[in-house]
């Protein structure tokens, strides 16, 4: 039983939303550890401004996370032309780096948090808006 579990989880294709979502927390978990590690190195080894590094890290993970959401977790592909879907991948992705800006700059300017204790709060909030974006407009 938790071998088949663990099979469909991990292995099979599967249309189910919250196989693709677990499987999203895990692709997630990839991109936010290319896009937290090039925040810090950044910031701190490269002296960048925290919101520049920001930016640039976060579109390091959207890269990672499209490569790996395409191979792993949707199956269905709403458009053809691969292009235009990492486009509007890309896209969906931008509004979640203006949300992931506002949050690190709301929770660190606003309320006194460490940058990095805001990017992680930031980084949960926008997994569920690039999972249910992307899910609905592009992997239906």
């Amino acid at each position: 039983m938790v071998k088949e579990t663990l099979n469909t989880l991990l292995k099979q294709q599967s249309e189910r939303t919250i196989i693709q979502l677990v499987r999203y927390f895990f692709v997630g978990g990839a991109a936010f550890l290319v896009d937290f590690g090039s925040l810090f190195v950044l910031t701190d080894f490269f002296g960048l401004y925290y919101l520049v590094s920001a930016a640039i890290a976060f579109i390091l993970g959207l890269i990672v996370n499209y490569g790996l959401s395409i191979s792993w977790v949707f199956n269905n592909r709403t458009l053809e032309n691969s292009t235009l879907e990492f486009g509007v991948f890309s896209l969906i992705g931008i509004v979640g780096l203006g949300l992931n800006e506002i949050f690190i700059w709301f929770f660190t300017a606003e309320i006194g948090f460490y940058y990095l204790i805001s990017k992680m709060i930031s980084a949960v909030i926008v997994l569920f808006w690039n999972f249910f974006a992307r899910k609905f407009v592009l992997f239906r």
